[in-house]
């Protein structure tokens, strides 16, 4: 075999023994993680450090990008570079089988670090997937380049250059084979810990609210083809938040507590507790301060829940305005995410809620079962806590949450704007009168007027349809 083809098809052996020893790395951690906690995955710890990482400007960028997709962007381009690297080491291990191994050893080291920063970690539990995966591949790789290692000639006498095919490709065969089983027993036990959560939602039964939504008037909805629906369908409900992994509580061990600065009682609820208080309901438009003009991160539904200002009255909490020494209220979620409100927003008498029902069903898990907060006329990334489990009252002085750590406003009114829905972009109407139609919005004010102005021509008034409430969207139309 020449000196070149020799070179070439020990490269090949490395770089497949490294993509296997990946595997072997990705597939126990994946198994641990499913006996200790599914979040502290390595992909999973390891992408939500890159999150929280990365300026919000790149962070709008992917949303408008990549849409609710940008998690499995993430997800799969951490995986090309992981990759990418396995190819190195599993080269380099084919002439230095301690270094290669150590390097697998040495990403272990940084998933366990990620692992141990997150905000949502329980503890040393959590570095156990990284750590056992890096010592599954790294003995994975020292095994497969021991096995590619040149074939010497009896007697001593000089190597003849070759490889042991039969001897690689069966330790090769046996690792793919044990990762996969591994990986599939992990996904396993992953789905078992998920039970109890799907359990406890599909046995809730949402009772029926002491205060219902007003009767939704004829004609908000305009029958014109293309426009947005009056009322988003959970399943076409956006999503924008930062969970690789969406968290699945158990509703049966789920707790709430408040407690802070002007807390003259601490309070710890569970969701019977709040399901048996009186519950209101209303049509409450949401809409992410990252939805760009004429996005889609937007959407109205029938939202129940707990009035928000009743559980901080009761705790003794009192709005800034009349005295109250809070005057921001943080709420942190299952897998440690904060978000920072004005507490005389929650409590100057709008419909601020710890919701428990979306559109006469149960929340979603990607929309914050079992509860989750909504403050009508706040942006999403101020006041839309999903998988809710803390609210602390504090000042706005003594503590930045998430976004506001990453130069974010601290306070996030909703702001007037509209929407094209119909004609869609780049479309080729017909001659003759085209119906122009959309949505506007402007929570807590109502909308009273959309006009709208063909080239540079006059400003000319839309119909607009029946309007809900001043806190959902408003359907208008013009006949061009």
């Amino acid at each position: 075999m020449s000196s070149f083809r020799s070179k070439l098809v020990r490269a090949g052996l490395g770089a497949l023994a490294g993509l296997l020893a990946a595997y072997t790395a990705l597939a126990v951690a994946e198994l641990v993680a499913g006996l200790v906690r599914a979040a502290a995955g390595p992909v999973t710890v390891v992408g939500g450090a890159v999150i929280d990482r990365t300026p919000a400007a790149v962070k709008d960028f992917a949303i408008r990008t990549f849409g609710e997709n940008d998690k499995t962007v993430l997800q799969l381009g951490i995986l090309a570079i992981l990759a990418l690297i396995a190819v190195g080491l599993g080269i380099l291990a084919m002439s230095h089988r301690r270094a290669g191994a150590a390097g697998v050893l040495l990403f272990g080291i940084v998933g366990a670090a990620a692992a141990f920063s997150r905000p949502d970690s329980t503890g040393t539990g959590d570095v156990l997937p990284s750590i056992a995966g890096a010592l599954a591949g790294a003995a994975a790789l020292y095994v497969l380049a021991t096995k590619a290692a040149p074939v010497h000639a009896p007697d001593g006498q000089p190597g003849t250059g070759g490889w042991s095919r039969r001897g690689f490709l069966a330790a090769a065969g046996v690792t793919a084979v044990a990762a996969t089983s591994a990986g599939a027993l992990g996904r396993y036990f992953t789905g078992r810990q998920g039970q109890g959560a799907v359990a406890s939602r599909e046995n809730l039964v949402l009772p029926k609210p002491a205060s219902p939504a007003p009767a939704v008037p004829a004609g908000v909805q305009l029958k014109v083809p293309g426009i947005t629906a009056f009322s988003t369908p959970n399943a076409d409900f956006y999503r924008v938040d930062t969970a690789l992994t969406v968290p699945r509580v158990d509703a049966g061990i789920w707790r709430l507590r408040i407690r802070g600065t002007g807390v003259t009682r601490p309070l710890t609820y569970t969701l019977d507790q709040l399901l048996a208080r009186p519950l209101i309901e209303r049509d409450i438009t949401l809409t992410c301060v990252s939805n760009e003009v004429g996005g889609p991160y937007i959407g109205n539904a029938r939202w129940l829940g707990v009035p928000l200002a009743d559980l901080l009255k009761e705790a003794g909490v009192i709005p800034p305005s009349r005295g109250g020494k809070a005057d921001q209220l943080v709420a942190r979620s299952v897998d440690g995410m904060t978000l920072g409100s004005p507490v005389e927003d929650v409590m100057d008498g709008r419909d601020a809620m710890l919701a428990v029902g979306m559109n006469g069903d149960p929340l979603p898990f990607d929309h914050g079962f079992p509860v989750r907060m909504l403050v009508p006329g706040l942006y999403g990334y101020v006041s839309a806590c999903k998988w809710i489990e803390d609210i602390e009252l504090t000042t706005f002085d003594a503590y930045d949450p998430y976004w506001v750590k990453r130069k974010w406003a601290r306070k996030a009114p909703i702001k007037t704007q509209a929407r094209i829905d119909t004609p869609r972009p780049f479309a080729r109407p017909t001659a003759g009168t085209v119906t122009v139609a959309g949505v506007a919005w402007a929570q807590r004010r109502g909308i009273t007027r959309v006009q709208i102005r063909v080239d540079d021509g006059p400003w000319q008034d839309a119909e607009l349809a029946a309007q809900a409430g001043v806190d959902t969207w408003r359907q208008w139309s013009y006949r061009w």
